[in-house]
């Protein structure tokens, strides 16, 4: 273990019994507190793993009222610190309150130093295990697949095409409604190339004037036109060596269509206001939420461009596809946004996991994003609402009739859904879906699961 993960607080106001607990625990790094503020300052300066905490506190010590305010202020800063409180014999009904409130586990008075030692212990050694959990989650989300969650079959297909399409060099086209993620897929295709030391350059061509657009990408010479005082260098040319991605390709006006195709065929470009041929070599990705074929059929978007950009098409499915895919993104961004904006957060509740499955999405996964952050800073409790979301009351699905079919897909996604809340824990995973390991077991195997 580190120091951080060897450090107990002890939250007691008794000198006597703080004392006697140092003495008890003097194989960990103990810090003692006699009231919250003393607490939360050492829970703050030392982020210890373990707390052991009296729910008697002053200004109230008979009372419970100031002990159960410092164990949600304990848990709101750090979520994952494992909270054990000590209640007086005859306090049943204050620790199942506590434990109602995120304590990960109590103790009676008076005093038996060898059970305190071994729930202690215990404690610790969970939150070793989650913390090895986490890292390992956390070093999986980086490159190349950063920020893409994948738990349903439409995402897992897309992104095995990308793992496949990657490392060759032809052109990609990346369908999908707003907000699906097409950008992050962009740069997965790009981060998986031999390119990925060189730039990934970004253009979003709906963004950008029309009369502005041509010298974006070609870039200018100087003097090509009034207030072009000095040469620059286009967004393709930036670009060489690496991947260029034109976001929104559908808006792209249609001279301009004709200048990039020639471009595509002979890959040398030509600055506006001037006469050299630049070789530029670069992979080129392009992503739209507009029905190119109708745009074909309608003359506003040139069929033999088409075929350029789309030697792989990739097509982004919509959250309202994605079965189960909105609540394990929450839980994604819940432990990444979180930790941001120093907003610990243990979950979701019942009521809003029912809300993020019925809800039809129209933003996707950006709509997803904004409900989770804005929720975050706003929701009072421990864990987010429906109605934190923005969610209550939101119809649900239409429902389905073939039993069979229904118990198959639910508990699938179920169990997706619970791995990606206990971070692959097998053991809370079983205990959070109510079934024993090997149980678990069998039912991953039968549905195809990896942890």
């Amino acid at each position: 273990m580190t120091d951080t993960e060897r450090t107990l607080l002890i939250v007691e106001d008794d000198p006597g019994l703080q004392t006697q607990l140092k003495w008890c625990f003097s194989d960990y790094e103990v810090l003692l507190a006699g009231n919250r503020a003393e607490a939360i300052a050492h829970l703050r300066r030392f982020e210890p793993a373990v707390v052991l905490q009296d729910l008697g506190l002053p200004p109230d010590p008979n009372g419970v009222a100031e002990g159960m305010a410092t164990l949600k202020e304990i848990l709101t800063i750090a979520p994952h610190t494992k909270v054990i409180v000590v209640t007086g014999k005859h306090e049943r009904e204050n620790a199942i309150q506590s434990i109602a409130l995120g304590a990960y586990d109590f103790y009676q008075k008076p005093v038996d130093t060898e059970l305190l030692q071994l729930l202690v212990q215990r404690a610790f050694h969970i939150h070793g295990l989650e913390s090895q959990v986490r890292r390992a989650g956390e070093a999986q989300l980086h490159e190349p697949f950063e920020g893409m969650v994948a738990t349903d079959s439409g995402m897992l297909r897309v992104r095995k095409v990308i793992e496949k399409v990657a490392p060759t060099n032809v052109s990609v086209l990346i369908l999908g409604e707003s907000g699906t993620g097409k950008e992050l897929l962009a740069r997965a295709v790009h981060s998986l190339s031999t390119r990925n030391s060189k730039k990934f350059v970004a253009i979003n061509c709906a963004a950008i004037p029309e009369n502005l657009l041509e010298s974006e990408l070609f870039g200018y010479e100087k003097g090509a036109f009034t207030g072009a005082v000095k040469q620059t260098i286009g967004k393709i040319e930036l670009a060489d060596g690496g991947t260029l991605f034109l976001d929104e390709i559908g808006d792209m006006p249609l001279p301009l269509q004709a200048k990039l195709l020639r471009f595509l065929q002979d890959r040398v470009v030509e600055r506006i206001g001037g006469r050299q041929e630049i070789p530029v070599d670069v992979r080129v990705v392009c992503a739209t939420n507009q029905d190119l074929a109708a745009m074909i059929a309608a003359q506003r978007f040139r069929q033999d461009l088409y075929y350029r950009i789309s030697e792989v098409t990739v097509t982004a499915p919509a959250l309202r596809d994605r079965p189960g895919g909105a609540a394990v993104l929450a839980h994604w961004m819940l432990r990444r946004y979180g930790a941001q904006h120093g907003k610990g957060k243990r979950g979701f509740s019942e009521d809003a996991l029912a809300a993020l499955a019925a809800y039809p999405w129209p933003g996707n996964v950006r709509e997803l994003e904004n409900k989770v952050k804005s929720a975050l800073i706003l929701a009072e409790g421990t864990a987010i609402t429906a109605v934190d979301l923005g969610l209550s009351g939101d119809a649900a699905a239409g429902p389905a009739f073939n039993l069979k079919e229904v118990r198959a897909t639910a508990e699938r996604h179920a169990i997706l859904q619970a791995l990606s809340i206990c971070d692959g824990n097998i053991s809370k995973c079983a205990e959070l879906l109510g079934v024993s390991r090997p149980t678990l077991y069998d039912l991953m195997e039968k549905y195809g699961i990896q942890a």
